[in-house]
């Protein structure tokens, strides 16, 4: 039995994401609220860590002086805040505290120690803050980020499920300070290929134009998938692995199906 490869493509730059990117610059400019909904597994949270470089900072330590920081850092200034399942307005507020002293810290330290005018307090280095999970926030929480936006002056941007839109519109106070809505959009049929070809290149092949089996595989991930990136990224790696433990040099309609039928993926 051969090893199977690990192989995941990094981060793709679809159109969906170039559309939350302009969504997200624009609130950061306008320092306005902004919406972003849209059903799970689309790709809202990888877009979000992705526009916060959020990977740059997670798990590092502000005050550890011998660590080096990455130099991309230094151009920084959008923080990532989830909410935990169960928050209270105290919870949040030393959530958004401790990630602003994070982004201060570092992007400090990435302009390193002849940087002498930079600016003091936790928020001088944020320009917005992103709250992914955004519909755990219960009702006393978003009164808390509203006073939170109110007093910081920068801009905010919630990612939650549809719905979300809905559920905020009956606290006026908050929604009157909306001026953003991004619906986040399942992936088309031809990003969907797009990001097929990234996979099918992860194992050295390429999807042929000429060859019947690959688009007939190609065909059925996009019928079965519906742009759901994550549900891609899940039979794919089930397709990877029945593909190298057969050791099989295609990959055909009849591997896509037993490679669905490893997953809980619902009714296509």
């Amino acid at each position: 039995m051969s090893e199977v490869t690990s192989f995941v493509p990094g981060f793709l730059t679809t159109k969906e994401y170039r559309r939350f990117e302009e969504f997200c610059g624009a609130c950061r400019r306008e320092r306005y609220i902004g919406i972003c909904y849209g059903p799970p597994g689309v790709g809202k949270t990888l877009s979000a860590r992705h526009y916060a470089k959020w990977d740059l900072f997670e798990g590092r330590n502000p005050f550890a002086f011998c660590e080096p920081v990455p130099a991309e850092i230094a151009d920084c200034c959008c923080l990532l805040y989830t909410p935990s399942v169960t928050n209270t307005p105290r919870s949040v507020r030393s959530g958004l505290d401790d990630g602003m002293m994070l982004l201060q810290a570092l992007v400090d330290r990435a302009h390193g120690p002849i940087f002498s005018d930079a600016p003091c307090g936790f928020s001088a280095r944020c320009e917005l803050v992103i709250v992914d999970e955004a519909d755990r926030l219960s009702t006393s929480s978003i009164e808390e980020l509203r006073d939170f936006y109110d007093r910081s002056k920068i801009g905010l941007v919630l990612v939650g499920m549809p719905g979300l839109e809905k559920r905020l519109a009956r606290y006026a106070q908050f929604y009157s300070r909306v001026g953003f809505a991004h619906a986040f959009r399942p992936l088309s049929q031809d990003e969907a290929r797009f990001v097929l070809e990234q996979h099918w290149q992860g194992w050295g092949g390429t999807i042929r134009g000429d060859e019947f089996a690959d688009q007939e595989a190609v065909a059925a991930i996009i019928t079965i998938t519906a742009g759901n990136f994550r549900l891609i990224d899940r039979l794919m790696g089930q397709v990877r692995r029945i593909k190298e433990i057969n050791q099989l040099s295609t990959v055909t309609r009849e591997v896509v199906d037993a490679a669905r039928d490893c997953l809980v993926i619902g009714s296509s």
